[in-house]
């Protein structure tokens, strides 16, 4: 069974950077990655994607500030978030889509698993 947990959340100024963090278990290696997020009231929508080869999507709201990257020897997953503004305050979520699944995607539909998430609060 994925197990994914999430960590590196926190409170900062606008402006300011957080790199959030997502460790993998139990058979995460060569699956499609995302980064969600949430906020109250809010649907969940998709933020950044990783695809089996390393390749990255993002949501165009966060495309040259947020970067995804993994580390496969250490099962994680990263999200650098630079130039963070207020309405990036957000549940910040990881998730694994199932074997199957070749592309990235933002679409929350395509994950199979799911993190506890972790929270982003940026003040203006």
């Amino acid at each position: 069974q994925v197990q994914l947990v999430e960590s590196g959340g926190g409170s900062v100024q606008a402006g300011g950077s957080l790199r959030l963090s997502c460790a993998a278990s139990g058979g995460t290696d060569r699956r499609v990655m995302g980064w969600f997020r949430q906020a109250p009231g809010k649907k969940r929508e998709g933020v950044a994607g990783i695809d089996r080869d390393g390749r990255p999507i993002y949501a165009d709201s966060v495309k040259g500030r947020f970067t995804i990257s993994q580390d496969n020897a250490k099962n994680t997953l990263y999200l650098q978030m630079n130039s963070l503004k207020p309405e990036d305050t957000a549940m910040y979520y990881c998730a694994a889509a199932a074997m199957s699944r070749a592309t990235a995607s933002l679409n929350p539909n395509v994950y199979a698993f799911w993190g506890q998430g972790t929270q982003v609060t940026v003040s203006s």
